[in-house]
């Protein structure tokens, strides 16, 4: 079964080209022309995944990408024309699981979408504090009410949990969760890692199950 995309982008000739590139990647693609219209859309049915250039015309993608994130967990990849780790790390902090910078390579991002929708084969329930993770159905559960975790955060947890104390470097995680080599760019696993700490620890300034091993990569606490 095909994976479907929605592609937001205004500019016409990316947005063709990049429709039959992932057409013959084995995506079905749906295209979007503005913010306004990607929300319109995203209220009628959800896709997979959604690409999602930043630099929209009325509505941006920083905006569609938060009201997005604020529904629930749709898989986002944000599209940046610039590297600049402002604009990065801008659409991590909106909710996106990960970001592409043009020009875009179809058979590069196809191998990223795979990758963010790949799901953890792990069963048995994982405990971290008074956290219960449960793999199988995607649940995290502290005091038995649910945490909502994107995909992606869940994943972080999972991995992390699971090294039970052990030190996870920052190669081993952006490999296990995003499935390939950033190079040296760490801005997509911190970023996240700040916004797993907002859900799940009591005081995310003082983190006591997410820990920094400096120079290393994070563990769990005790």
């Amino acid at each position: 079964m095909d994976i479907s995309v929605l592609l937001v982008e205004d500019d016409e000739h990316i947005r063709q080209a990049l429709g039959l590139a992932m057409a013959d990647e084995g995506f079905a693609v749906t295209d979007a022309v503005s913010g306004e219209q990607a929300l319109e859309l995203l209220a009628g049915a959800e896709p997979d995944v959604v690409l999602l250039d930043l630099m929209l015309p009325g509505v941006d993608g920083l905006e569609v990408c938060r009201t997005l994130r604020a529904r629930g967990d749709l898989p986002i990849i944000i599209v940046t024309a610039r590297t600049d780790a402002a604009d990065v790390i801008a659409g991590l902090e909106a909710g996106a699981d990960d970001y592409v910078t043009k020009p875009l390579v179809a058979s590069v991002l196809a191998a990223r979408i795979r990758a963010l929708l790949r799901r953890t084969g792990r069963q048995e329930v994982v405990r971290l504090g008074e956290l219960e993770i449960q793999p199988q159905t995607g649940a995290v559960l502290r005091a038995g009410a649910e945490v909502h975790l994107t995909r992606t955060e869940f994943r972080l947890l999972v991995e992390l949990a699971s090294a039970e104390g052990r030190v996870v470097s920052r190669e081993q995680l952006l490999q296990r969760v995003w499935g390939y080599d950033y190079f040296g760019d760490t801005r997509l696993l911190d970023v996240h890692i700040r916004r797993l700490r907002r859900k799940v620890e009591p005081d995310p300034d003082e983190p006591e199950l997410i820990l920094t091993v400096r120079g290393s990569g994070y563990r769990t606490g005790p």
